[in-house]
């Protein structure tokens, strides 16, 4: 079952070219209401990616999300060729439903170059092997998760320390999360394919951490109504998705119902591959 998530993720992000610089894609065949952020982020970072020549990695991307998507309608993204440099390339890339832009993203790519080095050092924490699964971690709230225990998944995902559905208001440490991630498979050598794992996977944590200080969860506090607005992330070294990579976030503020958030993704074998820093709204349903 697993398997088949993954192989998804990755159909989903094989996207079908329309023109030389239009792409579309689908959404994942699951119950949500609206398109996840991490799969337009993914599906736009591949757009943007099949325009550049492929000595060329990305190395940052700054997005906007405008507007929800609709899981049942297809998403047309056009590509913006901003810049081809001699060493660093820049694109824009633009998703739309329904003749409206959802969802903005700019990347820009890097030829690799030899410079400085370093890094702070990778937190020590439980390897993978003896972390819980899901599953596992989750299985005495199943009644409560009702499917969303029961969905298919095409990321691993272990957390380190507290149950995200036993959180406390104001416990020590809460605005703090770490997991073990990575894909439920074995991924092929693209690069880029990689790299758009990670966005995917990137967003699936930060609106959830900046609810934890408040002792809440994007599982189990329905009556809270989460939206990411923006997005950034950083990629230093490479990596492989289909390695465990330990993704370390925080939440420093919320205010103004607005809520930040910001992770660091090392390898196993503790480089620091990639920054993530995400804005979300927060607001109580009434």
């Amino acid at each position: 079952m697993s398997a088949t998530a993954l192989e998804a993720l990755v159909g989903i992000l094989d996207l079908e070219r329309l023109e030389v610089n239009l792409f579309r894609g689908v959404s994942l065949a699951d119950d949500r209401v609206r398109v996840f952020g991490g799969q337009v982020a993914g599906q736009a970072l591949v757009a943007a990616g099949r325009t550049v020549a492929p000595d060329r990695r990305v190395h940052s991307l700054h997005a906007y999300f405008l507007r929800p998507g609709d899981p049942r309608a297809p998403i047309v993204y056009e590509v913006d060729r901003i810049r081809d440099g001699r060493s660093f390339t820049t694109r824009r890339v633009v998703a739309v439903q329904q003749g409206e832009a959802i969802f903005n993203l700019s990347a820009s790519f890097h030829a690799d170059e030899e410079g400085l080095v370093h890094q702070d050092p990778m937190p020590e924490v439980a390897p993978p092997a003896s972390v819980p699964t899901f599953a596992e971690a989750m299985a005495p709230h199943r009644a409560e998760l009702g499917s969303w225990y029961d969905r298919p998944r095409p990321i691993d995902v272990r957390y380190l320390g507290s149950n995200p559905l036993r959180r406390r208001p104001g416990e020590a440490g809460a605005s703090r999360g770490r997991a073990w991630i990575r894909s439920d498979g074995a991924l092929g050598d693209d690069p880029l394919l990689h790299a758009c794992v990670v966005a995917y996977a990137s967003d699936m944590f930060l609106l959830d951490i900046t609810l934890a200080p408040h002792g809440a969860s994007i599982w189990a506090h329905p009556d809270v109504m989460l939206a990411s607005l923006d997005h950034a992330m950083w990629f230093h070294r490479p990596f492989r998705a289909d390695r465990w990579l330990l993704y370390c976030q925080e939440s420093p503020t919320a205010s103004g119902a607005r809520t930040f958030a910001r992770g660091t993704i090392f390898t196993a074998e503790g480089d620091l591959a990639v920054s993530v820093a995400q804005e979300g709204l927060v607001r109580r349903r009434v």
